[in-house]
């Protein structure tokens, strides 16, 4: 059957205008071996790498579908990880650009990563209440740790001790043993959710922020000598997920009992340090050498405060010491040569406060670098699209903050109103409450800023060598672009200025506001009061007066009649010439807010806010269609010109393509993260611009693929069974518990798949094994070697055997999705693979891999392969093998590394240089004495 009607696809083609999105966090990279150079934002899908010294962007790290939530750099300086809104995290290499680790395990928005000292382990947090840990080297989950009753906040690995400590929503920070996997301590300290926490003073301090204007400071105690403590009964101790310690008592210290998590960890109120600010604390940090703390709330100041060490302590309190003992000598009325005076220690002398940064608009996140030579450079993410770089010297008394860099032209500071293209398909009009940018469409760059009212319609004047703009406040402001200034403001309307619509002839254009009236304007050319010449004008020609408030206007192509929508949820037609009604199209049961009429003037649809979009016949007014276009208000509609397809754009952050003749439904395209507001169609039709909520502004391109609506359906049914399988249960393991901390995994289309093709390669291998057999039956009976076709499969492969094909499929599966793709295997699979994993161990292949698979396998099916005796003597065999080859790779392993540690001493013996952490502990050594010897030589001389 041949195509009735062809349409072509339209893709997306780039996202401009975003600094940065507000879901996310600023986050410090290096790159070129610079630090405090470049940053990283969350840029609704993508993430953006910045250069603040040039104020130019560097790097995209293309992510997926969903919005990023949260980002975190690799200790090495070598890699990103991105959380997302699904509740996966990308690994993004920073030198290629290029994500090639991919997580899934939690079910909603991650909120929080942080990586571990080496970079070798990863913990997320989310809004589901997990918390996972990662293998990031071995690429897969390690275990899945339950016990917070709202979202975590954040999550922190300690350095010397496999501990890991997180906070959340629900008033608790937990305290988890990672070698046995299991919360051993829940400090009920706090009263409101806990938004932030920072180890400070080499882990010996907690410092948490709540949603109250006290920073809480927390001493810890870990307990080395477990052997002087008394063994307790392991049979009477029960390990729940969550043991609590005792409430506050009246002096703000925690009452903790001899408890067997105390063996690990004891915690104590060390005092609070009060914030300037009054509301919650948004976000609480610390740089890499432990030395500045900063946090800020949902205002524009962040507070900085300063670390001191023992020394600098030590040294406070002798002054203080010192002060007292004169102050005593003054005091006391008889003369004592020795004064017993004693100075207590507050948490206020160990943290001191140093200054005070106030942005220029509310702060989303921020992140700190500190340099050895005292200088803090904090950087910026605000809530209006604007990234600002700042400097202190904290070393100083009195340190003054000075902005060094800012972000602002590459986009808007509020959300995008209106959108227009030139005549010539360049250029693109973005106007905002505050500003005008005009951007070049090929280059995406902003090549002219103007500030403005806030602005609701505007168009490019025909020409293009001045636009027009309807503000918010009634007013049409006429602006040069070649000098960018603005050339007229004129009072048009009493109220807002909804909508403009240029006349067909190019003369003039009309107007429509809430003052219930419509005006016709005309351009003429007037003489400049500031030079001879003349520039551009308008000039007001006719009213026409109605009853409700305008909200849309549009002329008809050939400039006879006049498109009116009324507050009253009407459309009404008039007469451009006499202004005489002609028609009503009534029928929305909410306004009308936005409208277009075809090229040829025959048909005009309407958007209204009732969610529908409706189809009228110009010639007598009747409804050719009524649409249920989108799940929200109709926010925009515009043809495309010289056809009778038009798109429109609503609040459920959808674009949607129509066919205004056949009434269906063509393509969605999908990228905005929040309300779509505007969009703007070029003169030719092949690109299309949209603004949103989400403060992105996209580009979209049309290509020259064909458009088959029976594939784009199929498409979309694909899309809804893999959100479906996404959203299913996932599946349970045998034995396991309820809120069992061992799996970490997701159920996702990647892992199906994968699974599909391990039965499809299973199903192989049986067919492949029984033609051999009946191969060798045919030779034998024919006495002759009889030639055996060969699967193409195999053949593609490079005519490998069946067993090798199935041990392929299984190193091509992505090593997160592995456990998830066992998991749902059918029983009848597992003994045939039980018998190639013991073939191949006994061949040593791939040892590692096949062993982590077969454990799991024993995990989940043990009952089953435990009362199938035909599995007796495989599982005996593959005790066998398994055990002697581990123990093979064990030695492999060993020989390496002692072989790596000699290669080691003979190059240190060589060039006299010491590797690694050896080198900087003794410099360190080094200097300590150097320190203390001149000390020496100044008390002597």
């Amino acid at each position: 059957m041949g195509l009735t009607k062809q349409y072509l696809r339209y893709v997306a083609s780039a996202v401009f205008g975003l600094i940065g999105s507000q879901k996310g966090n600023i986050v410090f990279v290096t790159l070129r071996g610079e630090k405090g150079r470049y940053v990283a934002v969350p840029a609704c899908e993508h993430v953006f790498i910045w250069d603040l010294r040039k104020g130019e962007k560097i790097l995209i790290l293309q992510g997926l579908k969903q919005e990023v939530t949260c980002l975190c750099p690799s200790p090495d300086g070598l890699h990103l990880a991105v959380g997302y809104e699904d509740g996966s995290i990308r690994i993004f290499s920073l030198l290629s650009g290029e994500g090639n680790i991919t997580f899934n395990g939690h079910k909603v928005a991650v909120t929080s990563l942080k990586y571990d000292q080496l970079g070798g382990r990863l913990a997320s947090g989310s809004k589901d209440t997990d918390v996972i840990v990662w293998d990031v080297i071995n690429e897969s989950g390690l275990y899945r740790l339950k016990g917070h009753k709202d979202a975590v906040t954040q999550a922190l690995f300690l350095r010397e001790k496999n501990l890991l400590v997180t906070s959340g929503k629900d008033t608790m920070v937990k305290w988890w043993d990672l070698d046995n996997q299991h919360c051993f301590k829940t400090m009920v300290g706090h009263r409101t959710e806990v938004w932030g926490l920072v180890l400070v003073s080499e882990e010996k301090r907690l410092i948490t922020g709540a949603a109250d204007s006290e920073l809480r400071a927390w001493d810890l105690t870990y307990l080395q000598e477990i052997d002087d403590l008394e063994e307790p009964d392991p049979k009477k101790i029960k390990v729940s997920p969550g043991i609590q310690d005792t409430p506050e008592a009246e002096d703000g210290s925690l009452e903790v009992d001899e408890t067997p998590e105390d063996r690990i960890l004891s915690c104590r109120k060390a005092g609070s340090i009060m914030r300037e600010g009054r509301d919650r604390v948004v976000n609480l940090a610390m740089d890499k050498t432990g030395r500045i703390l900063a946090c800020h709330g949902p205002d524009s100041v962040l507070e900085i405060f300063c670390i001191l060490s023992k020394e600098e302590v030590q040294k406070k309190m002798d002054k203080k010491l010192k002060k007292a003992r004169k102050k005593a000598k003054l005091n006391s009325s008889k003369e004592e040569e020795d004064l017993e005076v004693s100075v207590a220690m507050s948490l206020q002398d160990e943290i001191q406060r140093v200054a005070n940064i106030k942005t220029s608009a509310k702060i989303k996140s921020f992140d700190l670098i500190y340099s050895p030579h005292g200088e803090l450079k904090v950087v910026f993410l605000l809530q209006n699209n604007l990234v600002e770089l700042y400097s202190l010297n904290a070393s100083l008394h009195t340190p003054q903050p000075v902005r060094i860099s800012r972000i602002t032209l590459g986009g808007h500071r509020s959300d995008v109103r209106t959108l227009s293209f030139s005549s010539d398909n360049i250029a693109v009009l973005s106007a905002a409450a505050d500003s005008i940018k005009i951007w070049n469409r090929s280059t995406l760059q902003c090549i002219r800023t103007m500030t403005c009212e806030y602005a609701l319609c505007s168009f490019f004047v025909p020409g293009d060598r001045q636009v027009v703009i309807g503000t918010k406040t009634g007013k049409l402001q006429l602006y040069d672009l070649a000098s960018g200034n603005l050339l007229e403001t004129i009072d048009a309307h009493d109220g807002a200025l909804w909508s403009m619509s240029l006349s067909p002839d190019q003369r003039g254009f009309v107007t429509g506001g809430a003052d219930k009236s419509v005006k016709f304007w005309d351009f003429e050319l007037v003489k400049d009061k500031n030079s001879a010449q003349k520039r551009l004008s308008v000039k007001q020609t006719r009213t026409l007066q109605l009853d409700e408030d305008v909200l849309c206007v549009s002329y008809s192509p050939n400039q006879k009649l006049l498109a009116v929508s009324l507050l009253d949820c009407t459309v009404k037609i008039f007469y451009v010439d006499t202004l005489k009604f002609f028609l009503s199209l009534y029928g929305h049961k909410l306004p009308v807010i936005c409208m277009d009429i075809s090229h040829d003037g025959a048909l005009i649809a309407t958007g209204s806010a009732d969610r529908n979009v409706k189809i009228w016949g110009l010639d007598f007014g009747d409804c050719h269609k009524s649409l249920f276009a989108h799940d929200d208000s109709v926010m925009y509609l515009r043809f495309v010109p010289k056809s009778h397809l038009f798109f429109t754009a609503g609040k459920d952050r959808k674009i949607k393509q129509w066919d205004a003749d056949r009434f269906e439904h063509i393509q969605t395209l999908e990228g905005h993260h929040q309300e779509v507001w505007c969009l703007a169609i070029s003169p030719s039709g092949d690109y299309i611009v949209s603004s949103s909520h989400d403060k992105s502004l996209r580009l979209w391109e049309r290509t020259r693929e064909p458009l088959i609506l029976e594939e784009e359906r199929e498409m979309q049914r694909e899309a809804e069974y893999e959100e479906s399988v996404a959203k299913e249960d996932q599946p349970t393991v045998p034995g396991e518990t309820q809120g069992d901390s061992y799996f970490t995994g997701k159920k996702t289309i990647e892992t199906v798949k994968a699974a599909e093709r391990i039965m499809e390669a299973i199903e192989l291998y049986r067919e492949e094994t029984a033609k051999m057999k009946e191969h060798r039956a045919i030779c034998k009976a024919a006495g002759k070697e009889v030639l055996l076709p060969i699967n193409p499969i195999l053949m593609a492969y490079g005519n490998i055997s069946p067993s090798a094909y199935v041990l392929e499929i299984f190193k091509g599966i992505k090593s997160s999705e592995l456990e998830e793709s066992l998991l749902v295997l059918p029983f009848s699979y597992i003994p045939d693979i039980l018998t190639l994993f013991s073939e191949f161990i006994q061949r040593g292949s791939d040892v590692e891999l096949l062993c982590r698979c077969l454990f799991f396998l024993l995990r989940i099916h043990f009952g089953q392969i435990t009362s199938n005796q035909m599995l007796v003597p495989v599982i005996e065999k593959l005790k066998e093998t398994t055990i002697s080859k581990v123990r093979q790779v064990q030695d492999v392993i060993g020989f390496n590394m002692a072989g790596l540690n000699y290669l080691k001493r003979e190059c240190e013996a060589k060039s006299e240089v010491m590797f690694f952490a050896d080198a900087t502990s003794q410099l360190e050594e080094k200097r300590r004495k150097r320190k203390n010897r001149k000390k020496m030589i100044l008390t002597l001389t």
